[in-house]
């Protein structure tokens, strides 16, 4: 087994089965002609069932699956109950061929297993839609060419991106904060880059991690608490946070310690691998830059952004990318900025610029919050803060004489899918007075997770009420309780880190798992008929979109588990169901875990394809019982790196 953890990985194949879900009422003792009258139906139906099976033909072949299920005698004996303790397990083949005429995606015709061959080493940290070759063909006008440009169909890989030589197990959190194995992400460019910013050092067979950044040379720690002597970070009231060019996560990462949870962000550039030390070390990241489309998450979604040199021009292109910033801030939210331009007077020469370009710099910044109708809450030595207005009330009447920019017409301020940036500022919800909070109120943190969230408690999310939300939250505590009975590894700390829900809905599976050392990004498809991610960010949580036709913004062996309900059925007969499972192959790490929720059809075919793929996997019994068509897909991919030399193939 790789790696430094001693505990045995969870293998699916090996679980015991799940307890019965048989009431526990008393059968009456059985009596003479009652036993007679089994008797005979149990042999009508076995002879039927012989002859059945010989029409058929036995020499057909026959696509199998075994399912956990329970059973009860035929015949049951004088002291038979129907208590789960006296219910006898077994392991039975169902035979589905003449019961599931569906198409099987990427199947081999004969019921032959499909096998996907290894990819090339040169795969390793394929990122397919942020591959650096094929962005060369965009503009590079406002780093359009670092947005997502995604393969075309006949370019897909249809191979199972290898780890490089010598993976191990990432560190178990909170070790992984500050420690990383070299082997996972060979790269020693940015402990040269940024060796005197204190980013990240290269000791033996290990990167670390001592917290610093360009402007937190005493550490990200240190920097946080003299931000938090400017604004309450300790009263719960500011849970969620973006990292805007994050570098390697360490604001993020020692955030964690505070309970605010940042979803940090950068391109995939000449910075080699920051996205990929962030998730190494077990800190939400994606790959993204704010370019010309809007960021992927909805409105009013932080309490607070951050900016540390982050080389963002934000008083550019008519204040383009700050009103980006106005849309995913909640009302009341804070802006931090460090670096250039603020304190540029004591800078200004070790920034190698000078002082009538910084102070140009930051009065454009100054101009555009203004006409935002950003405050300047404090400026201190080298931090700015910002906030944005609780509502837009006194906002209306300042744009009367300022009307730059324009305020957005009717639109959809949570649609941030491909969906261009606009030079407009997106309104905030009516309020009766000027004390009010747009949106409405939020509860602090950790009553906010379970609270009904605004959205929904003021009717904005389509078909979705309070009564709703509760009932959701109570089938998800039900739901993962029986996750763990099947997989007794999620209440171990520290087998997982990383999470992923491909199909969140209202985040019911994260939240359940928030007093464990984990975090989870919780996914809305775009295809889904109602917009949920901002009642899951109004708990507390983070997310983003994504359409599973597509590769996620994110590096290869990102995530130790993931989650998916419902996914394969949502896509049916909108792409391919194998292109889906050869992308959770890609992010998902060497014996990371996967639970699929799914029809049985769906699921037999995803396990063929993962059966063609090595991963060890097992269909069980929903756990309201045998007799409900969805089922549960547990897998584990099975650890594999590229060997120790292996040559470029040539193409």
């Amino acid at each position: 087994m790789a790696g430094s953890n001693p505990t045995p990985y969870y293998t699916p194949t090996s679980k015991p089965t799940p307890t019965s879900h048989h009431s526990s009422l008393p059968l009456k003792k059985p009596n003479l002609y009652s036993l007679i009258a089994i008797t005979f139906l149990c042999s009508v139906f076995y002879f039927t069932g012989v002859w059945h099976s010989s029409t058929t033909g036995a020499g057909a072949g026959s696509s199998s699956v075994v399912i956990t299920t329970t059973s009860l005698p035929c015949f049951p004996s004088k002291n038979t109950s129907t208590s789960p303790s006296s219910s006898t397990t077994s392991t039975k083949k169902l035979d589905f061929t003449t019961h599931h005429s569906a198409a099987y995606d990427g199947a081999a015709p004969d019921d032959a297993i499909k096998i996907y061959p290894v990819c090339d080493i040169k795969y390793s940290e394929y990122t397919p839609c942020e591959d650096p070759e094929r962005s060369l063909k965009f503009n590079r006008r406002r780093l359009i060419y670092r947005e997502r440009h995604c393969p075309e169909k006949n370019e897909v890989l249809k191979c199972r991106i290898p780890a490089p030589y010598g993976y191990k197990n990432p560190f178990k959190w909170p070790v992984s904060r500050d420690v990383a194995w070299y082997a996972n992400v060979p790269h020693k460019e940015l402990t040269v880059e940024k060796a005197v910013q204190n980013w990240i050092r290269y000791e033996g067979d290990k990167f670390r991690f001592p917290g610093g950044g360009t402007m937190f040379p005493n550490g990200a720690d240190a920097y946080i608490d003299d931000i938090a002597k400017l604004i309450n970070l300790k009263d719960g009231s500011i849970r969620t946070a973006i990292d805007t060019g994050c570098g390697v996560a360490s604001w993020g990462a020692y955030l964690l310690s505070r309970n605010i949870i940042a979803m940090s962000f950068a391109p995939r550039d000449s910075h080699e691998a920051q996205v990929q030390f962030a998730l190494e070390r077990g800190v939400p990241a994606l790959i993204g830059v704010i370019a010309s489309k809007r960021l992927p998450y909805p409105s009013r979604a932080f309490d607070m952004a951050h900016c540390s040199r982050c080389l963002i021009p934000w008083g550019e292109y008519d204040g383009t990318y700050l009103i980006e910033v106005d849309r995913v801030l909640r009302p009341g939210g804070f802006w931090i900025l460090s670096g250039p331009p603020i304190n540029w007077k004591r800078h200004w020469k070790g920034w190698d610029r000078t002082r009538e370009d910084l102070y140009a710099e930051q009065n454009k910044i100054e101009q555009v919050a203004k006409r935002l109708c950003w405050k300047k809450f404090v400026e201190k030595d080298d931090i700015a803060i910002w906030q944005k207005p609780f509502n837009h009330m006194k906002c209306t009447e300042f744009r009367k004489r300022n009307k730059n920019p324009p305020m957005c017409p009717t639109q959809d301020p949570d649609k941030a899918w491909y969906t261009k940036i606009e030079t407009c500022l997106t309104p905030l919800p009516e309020v009766a007075s000027e004390e009010d909070l747009a949106g409405g109120q939020l509860e602090k943190w950790p009553k906010r997770l379970n609270a009904i969230p605004p959205r929904i408690s003021r009717g904005t999310v389509d078909g979705v009420t309070a009564e709703v939300f509760q009932k959701d939250s109570e089938l998800w505590k039900r739901r993962v309780s029986y996750y763990k009975s099947v997989n007794n590894q999620l209440d171990q700390p520290g087998r997982y880190r990383n999470i992923l829900d491909m199909n969140a809905f209202l985040g019911g599976f994260a939240a359940n798992l928030v007093n464990d050392p984990v975090w989870v990004m919780n996914i809305v498809p775009v295809e889904v008929k109602t917009n949920t991610l901002g009642a899951i960010y109004e708990r507390g949580l983070i997310g983003t979109y994504q359409s599973w036709c597509e590769a996620m913004s994110t590096y290869p062996r990102t995530y130790d588990l993931i989650h998916a309900n419902s996914v394969f059925t949502l896509y049916e007969n909108r792409c391919e169901m194998e292109d889906i499972v050869l992308e959770l192959d890609r992010i998902l790490r060497p014996e990371g875990s996967v639970i699929i929720r799914d029809d049985v059809d769906i699921l037999i075919r995803v396990k063929r394809i993962a059966d063609g793929l090595n991963w060890d996997s097992l269909i069980v019994d929903h756990e309201d019982g045998p007799l409900e068509r969805e089922k549960l897909f547990f897998a584990v991919k099975t650890y594999s790196t590229a060997p120790a030399t292996q040559p470029s193939k040539t193409t």
